[in-house]
Order: C-alpha cells, then sequence, then structure tokens
C-alpha cells in the first residue's frame, strides 16, 4: 500500500522538505516511491561509508528533479537510513511526484 506523499514547503517559502529512507548498496540507483510511513524510498547502488551513499543520493535526486546537485541539502539523518532533505527552487507538488517514477530515476 502507497502513501500519499508528505512533502511540506519550506519555511522560506523557496523550496520542500521531505523525508528519504535509503538503501546502499543496492544492485542499481533507483527511486522505488512513498512508503506507507510517508518517506520516499530510495536504492543506492553506492556504500554507506565516507558519505557515497549520500553524494549518490543526491546526485539520483537532483537529476530526477532536474537541478543542480548544490540544490538538494541533506538536513538530518547524514549518517542514517532515514533523512530530511530539502530541496531549493522546487515545489512540493513536483517533489511529491518522484514518487510516481516506478524505479526509474
Amino acid at each position: 500500500m502507497k502513501a500519499e506523499a508528505p512533502v511540506e514547503p519550506a519555511e522560506d517559502g523557496r523550496g520542500a522538505r521531505f523525508w528519504v529512507r535509503v538503501v546502499p548498496g543496492a544492485s542499481r540507483d533507483a527511486i522505488m516511491g512513498w512508503q506507507t510511513d510517508g518517506k520516499l524510498r530510495i536504492r543506492i547502488s553506492a556504500p554507506a561509508e565516507r558519505g557515497r551513499a549520500n553524494k549518490a543520493l543526491v546526485r539520483l535526486l537532483a537529476r530526477a528533479l532536474g537541478v543542480r546537485s548544490s540544490a538538494l541539502t541533506v538536513v538530518s539523518g547524514t549518517s542514517s537510513r532515514e533523512k530530511r532533505l530539502y530541496v531549493e527552487g522546487v515545489s512540493p507538488e513536483r517533489v511529491s511526484a518522484l514518487g510516481s517514477a516506478n524505479g526509474d530515476p
């Protein structure tokens, strides 16, 4: 069962904040969709060591949203599988649409 994406407008009104659950060390990078707990499930092929998975996560989401990697920030959870992200210059609706990517970046 899929849940509606709980993406919030950022306090500055210029972006969006949302939660992700990262599965590092996967066979390929993929956006799997929104989980029932409101987190966007993302598979990353990079290992979870020395920030490699975080960098790969940011690159994947930047490509999917059509923004520069510098527009994305890991706000919390840098050493956890569950992370809170901020993306500048993207509406909450656009982030919510990532859940319909069907596993493709």
